[in-house]
């Protein structure tokens, strides 16, 4: 018998339903959480990443996909725009939720923007689809339930928009704790909560085969109701600035969540799980009802807003992984035979494929969760949270052979492959794996943890450090970084215990913590907190904000070992090293120090070019509207001497702005760089509070202010510590016509500075700033620049050049080598010449003399052709760079 299909003909199940083509979205979201997670370590902002890759990228996907289909089956009617539609949907959300996430990333708050408007496009049009294909439906008795899914997209649209803000400056920790908590709690109960509860009062039932309790319609309506009204109380508890309404909120949401649970588990009672999808998903609301308790716990035991958005991120695992993650891949495992079809034979072999393991792969994923969030040592936590993830990536494998034995099983009924499938049979079903192959993985995984750190276990009573015994115990101290200062700055410890150090930054700069140990924080923005584990400590142990100039501001640690047999002074390290002199272990010894360089003697490259010195007139107009760029480049300061350099629009000093009494510059500053920054301008009168506040990476402020008097005014970076900012290049000039200024031929502005050299390419010597000990004295960034590119004038032209002292510290004596001064202008004052024609015409003067901050302009006649050097009369300071030439010429 001839079974063999015609070539020309394809069999009716090879043609993919759309849903599975477009699950090929939450596949790459979730591959992509995946990579994060077991890279985190090398990943900058690894955690917001995990997070966001799975809840905005993966499940949101999801869920905009099959909240589609099940309004569709809930209203039975198609969506008005059908499957262009949702094709279109998923377009913008997937490049919104790329915007939002790079956008964080990269502290580009312009990006955030875009994406959030992304978002709440797709999330308002979901809405109104719904909506539209709610009228005229037929409204079954589930048809009510699509209402969840509405609630839910407006969710999305509010939960999005409080995410906006709190990626952009906000006033205080407290603010940004009740943003936080709000964002946190729309997005996760709102929009994937709601989403998932009303889903699984008719789901849940299909997935067990089953007819569905009595009167569970009726039931999720009202407990819609009363969860919408849990949101609405975490919302005015955000807004009304009352904690205590979370509890409450919490207590609510419980109310709804139990209304939507209790028949779920009377079908379970009747008819118990058994599958991969609904052990995982009864795995899933347990685990959202514990988060639900904890969050009630947190909000009602935290000192404050700021101190419950610190500790909420315990959630964040429990929630991503055991609830959203388990959710998602349990419904997914239920779906994916039913969407891929071909016969009861092919939805059979996907749906062993999908179960494959699955009592083993739920023991993997929860109790490795159940581990994680356990105060356990850190190698145990990092095993099995690795096993964990490998749990929940086998859902990617399986899929896979999902697919496979759908297209194996096409070819089968495409062609003779299926007589002899006749003749054999069908495959055997693959053994499953039960939960106690799990159990055993998870033991395994412990033990590998304990045996790579059997001190931090407490199960080794080997000297670990110094000699002292390992004791087993932990101890937790919560230390905060605040106002240059960790509090508490010194902590004690007994000799022996493991010490994990809750690192909590409340400051409004970055910073982080590194021991002498080698053990290292990473940077913490604003509001982050890590935990610091410094494992057994047996002897005294110095730590650090490594942040340039920080630890000279006193921000130091001291960890003291109780009990300790030997003094750190002439004792050794944990790897038996000399102990650390109190230096900056990682700044002193990974480069060569810059000065080893150093020869003023040397020519630039013939490619150098000089910064510009010549002044332009004051623009047109009366608003000067500027952006301030603060940014992170490497330069030379002198040739062949490389520095990194903060800057304001990449150079150093940052551009010269000039205007005249009256106007009103406004300043956009743009934070770029990796740590906190600010502006003060001396040429404005203001209340500081606002406009000087140092604001994070990825931030920005506006600076507006009038300029009421004349003069040469600075402008730097205030944050502190202010010294090292203004070494590191972060100073400029705002130029304020006197009124009577009259014109000239030529025009210069020098704005001199003090550089003092780390390593090479790195930042300032924080000590050498401290000690006053610069290794350059420079006009304009760079020393001697203007002897090898000389200012230029002719015989007989009038000469006007302002001088900005900027320091830090040191001031200045401009002199200009055979030339008399015959106008001197001084901090906003004529002190000779001028329009009054102070002192007369016989008068003169050699120096305008500048202490730090201060700056003013000269006039001179250069009378005759050849080189004219121009320095700062500390003659110390022309020989570390303040030197320069006029060349003029007939």
């Amino acid at each position: 018998m001839n079974l063999t299909r015609p070539a020309s003909t394809r069999p009716p199940m090879a043609r993919r339903p759309w849903h599975v083509r477009v699950n090929a979205l939450v596949v790459g979201w979730f591959l992509a959480a995946f990579v994060v997670a077991v890279a985190h370590r090398w990943i900058p902002e690894a955690n917001y990443l995990m997070v966001h890759l799975m809840l905005l990228g993966a499940v949101t996907t999801a869920i905009l996909i099959w909240s589609a289909h099940f309004a569709d089956t809930l209203l039975g009617r198609p969506a008005p725009g059908g499957q262009g539609l949702v094709f279109a949907r998923l377009g913008v959300h997937t490049v919104s939720a790329v915007l939002v996430i790079l956008g964080v990333a990269t502290n580009r708050w312009s990006l955030v923007v875009a994406g959030g408007v992304g978002v709440t496009i797709v999330a308002v049009s979901h809405v109104v689809v719904i909506l539209l294909q709610r009228r005229g439906a037929l409204m079954a008795r589930f048809g009510a339930l699509s209402l969840f899914y509405v609630f839910a997209g407006l969710c999305l649209t509010v939960g999005v928009w409080l995410g906006v803000m709190l990626a952009r400056t906000t006033p205080s920790a407290q603010v940004a704790g009740r943003l936080y908590t709000a964002h946190t709690t729309t997005m996760l109960l709102g929009w994937v909560g709601l989403t998932v509860l009303g889903t699984l009062v008719v789901l849940w039932p299909t997935m067990l085969r089953t007819k569905m309790v009595p009167g569970a319609p009726l039931a999720a309506r009202r407990a819609m109701l009363v969860l919408v009204a849990g949101l609405a109380v975490i919302w005015a508890a955000a807004a009304l600035d009352q904690r205590w309404l979370v509890v409450v909120a919490v207590v609510v949401y419980l109310t709804g969540l139990g209304l939507v649970v209790r028949p779920m588990v009377t079908i379970a009672r009747a008819k118990p799980p058994r599958s991969y999808a609904t052990l995982s998903a009864a795995a899933a609301v347990c685990w959202l009802v514990a988060c639900l308790v904890v969050l009630a716990v947190l909000a009602a035991t935290a000192p404050d807003w700021a101190g419950l958005r610190e500790s909420l991120g315990v959630l964040a695992a429990p929630y991503a992984a055991g609830f959203a993650g388990q959710v998602l891949l349990g419904a997914l495992s239920y779906l994916a035979p039913v969407v891929l079809g071909g016969g009861p034979r092919v939805v059979r072999r996907v749906d062993e494929e999908m179960n494959r393991a699955a009592g083993a792969r739920l023991a993997v994923v929860n109790l490795s969760l159940l581990l994680f969030v356990l105060p356990l040592p850190s190698l145990v936590r990092v095993t099995t949270s690795l096993l964990g993830l490998a749990g929940l990536a086998a859902f990617l494998v399986l899929l896979g052979r999902a697919l496979w034995a759908r297209r194996q099983a096409e070819r089968e009924s495409s062609g003779a492959v299926i007589a002899a499938s006749i003749a054999t049979g069908p495959p055997p079903v693959p053994r499953r794996l039960g939960a106690l192959y799990g159990v055993g993985a998870v033991a395994l995984a412990v033990v590998m943890g304990v045996a790579g750190d059997p001190a931090a276990a407490g199960l080794t009573g080997t000297a670990a450090d110094d000699g002292v015994a390992a004791t087993g115990r932990t101890t937790t101290v919560r230390v905060e970084a605040q106002d240059m200062r960790f509090v508490p700055d010194v902590v004690e410890v007994p000799a022996g215990d493991r010490l994990v150090v809750e690192l909590v930054n409340t400051d409004d700069d970055v910073h982080d913590l590194v021991l002498d140990n080698g053990a290292r924080s990473g940077r913490l923005s604003a509001g982050e907190s890590v935990e610091v584990d410094l494992g057994v400590v047996g002897r005294d142990v110095e730590g650090w904000c490594s942040v340039a100039g920080h630890r000279q501001m006193g921000m130091t640690l001291d960890v003291v070992a109780v009990g300790a047999v030997t003094a750190t002074a002439g004792g050794t390290t944990t790897d038996g090293g000399p102990a650390s002199s109190g230096h900056d272990a990682h700044d002193a010894a990974t480069g060569e120090a810059a000065r080893d360089r150093l020869d003023l003697m040397a020519e630039p490259d013939e490619d150098f070019t000089a910064h510009p010195a010549e002044l332009a007139p004051a623009p047109e107009g009366d608003l000067h509207e500027v952006t301030f760029t603060v940014g992170e480049t490497t330069s030379e300061v002198a040739p062949g001497v490389e520095q990194e350099r903060w800057t304001f629009n990449g150079t150093a000093p940052g551009p010269t702005l000039r205007g005249k009494v009256g106007d009103v510059f406004e300043i956009t500053l743009v934070n770029d760089g990796t740590i906190g920054h600010s502006i003060d301008f001396h040429a404005g009168a203001l209340a500081p509070d606002e406009p000087m506040r140092t604001i994070g990476p990825g931030e920005s402020l506006v600076y507006r202010f009038t300029a009421e008097r004349a003069g040469i005014w600075m402008y730097h970076c205030s944050t502190m510590p202010m010294s090292m900012h203004i070494a590191q290049g972060m100073f400029g000039a705002v130029i304020i016509d006197p009124p009577d200024l009259e014109p000239v031929d030529r025009e210069y502005v020098l704005v001199q500075s003090e550089v003092y050299l780390g390593e090479v390419g790195g930042t300032a010597d924080a000590e050498a700033i401290a000690a006053e000990r610069p290794d350059l004295v420079v006009f304009n960034g760079y020393a001697n620049q203007y002897d090898h590119r000389p200012l230029t004038a002719r015989a007989g032209e009038r000469v006007r050049v302002w001088v900005l002292a900027a320091g830090p510290s040191r001031g200045s004596a401009f002199h200009v080598v055979g030339g008399q001064f015959d106008t001197v202008y001084d901090e906003g004052a004529y002190r000779l010449g001028g329009p009054d024609g102070i002192g007369g015409e016989s008068a003169g003067a050699q120096v305008l003399p500048l202490v730090a901050a201060q700056g003013g302009f000269v006039e001179l006649e250069l009378p005759e052709a050849g080189h004219y050097p121009f320095v700062s009369h500390a003659m110390v300071d022309a020989e570390r760079g303040a030197h320069g030439v006029i060349e003029v010429t007939e």
